[in-house]
């Protein structure tokens, strides 16, 4: 879809009713067979268009695409998500948003993707997700903090995911797996990834990049038991664009909150009580060894705090959290 089908798209989209042929060719400054064409065109996409003779066109049905005329039916932002980036296949979405960010895109730019060729996760692991079921896609802040404060965004990012889901399915029972996960049925639904462009003492950018298994049915045999998606917890089928929108609706005044305060104490209390840890036997793998011990809580700085066995309390800021057997 070109850009200027898009823009036809948002247009039918964000309409009451039917909007004329030469409503249309007057806005884009084109012919009503140019309009025509781009109408056929959004049609062979899988949306549904009605035509009237006298009265012109309407939108009557989307695709379940998350490209920035679905999202933004469900958007209720300020700035985030109202400008979006969608291609069907992509190398990695934080790769795209990082060049973007570079070349001067503004806070709250999403790029989204039905396909990655490149997707990765933390810790420089791939991201397998199916094509055209799943949602991978990268939001571009632009926070004026210490750069000590960057890695709390993970955190944050997480809660308003968690929030999301709970919206969209209520029934179902989420947890956030520190630093970055989102688990369901003991399995990982949703992985959070910040990236970061900085100088010694100001970030210029950060790119969080978002995945989560949304319609998949199936995961090859290395995924089938770490991995689930929330059409296997839930069996129902989930709008992608829905979910998007839901996300960023929430992280928005999340993000702004805590750009006024100094940690995620305004938030601790919602991450203790949805941590997946909490109370657990883990073993930590950091750069320098590994801590072993029972998880107590978070610390306002987003850090997991462990209670080892001789009553020593660790608190890491960054690691690999497993389930000791």
């Amino acid at each position: 879809m070109n850009e200027v089908s898009q823009k036809i798209l948002g247009r039918l989209s964000s309409a009451p009713g039917f909007l004329s042929g030469a409503v249309l060719s007057r806005e884009f400054g084109m012919t009503r067979s140019a309009v025509w064409k781009h109408i056929r065109m959004l049609r062979s996409g899988g949306y549904g268009i009605e035509a009237l003779s006298g009265r012109g066109y309407r939108l009557s049905s989307m695709t379940g695409i998350p490209s920035g005329p679905e999202v933004e039916h469900f958007l209720n932002t300020r700035a985030f998500g109202r400008e979006m980036v969608w291609e069907e296949e992509l190398v990695s979405t934080n790769t795209t948003a990082r060049a973007l960010a570079g070349e001067g895109s503004a806070e709250g730019l999403v790029v989204a993707t039905d396909r990655q060729t490149g997707g990765r996760g933390r810790l420089g692991r791939s991201w397998e997700s199916a094509p055209g079921l799943n949602l991978s896609c990268s939001l571009v802040l632009r926070p004026l903090v210490p750069l000590h404060r960057i890695p709390q965004l993970t955190l944050l990012v997480a809660v308003a995911v968690h929030r999301a889901l709970g919206e969209l399915l209520p029934e179902l029972l989420t947890a956030v797996k520190w630093p970055n996960d989102i688990y369901s049925d003991g399995r990982k639904l949703a992985g959070i990834l910040c990236e970061m462009e900085s100088e010694a003492d100001c970030a210029h950018f950060v790119v969080v990049g978002i995945g989560i298994n949304v319609n998949q049915e199936s995961f090859p045999d290395h995924l089938c038991r770490s991995a689930t998606s929330l059409k296997l917890v839930s069996g129902k089928s989930v709008s992608r664009p829905a979910l998007l929108a839901g996300i960023l609706n929430h992280f928005e005044p999340l993000y702004h909150a805590w750009c006024e305060a100094d940690d995620l104490a305004f938030v601790l209390d919602y991450l203790e009580q949805h941590a997946w840890l909490k109370g657990r036997e883990v073993e930590v793998s950091r750069l320098h060894g590994k801590i072993a011990g029972r998880v107590s809580g978070l610390s306002a700085l987003g850090e997991l705090r462990v209670v080892a066995s001789d009553g020593t309390v660790h608190l890491i800021g960054s690691g690999e959290a497993t389930l000791k057997q």
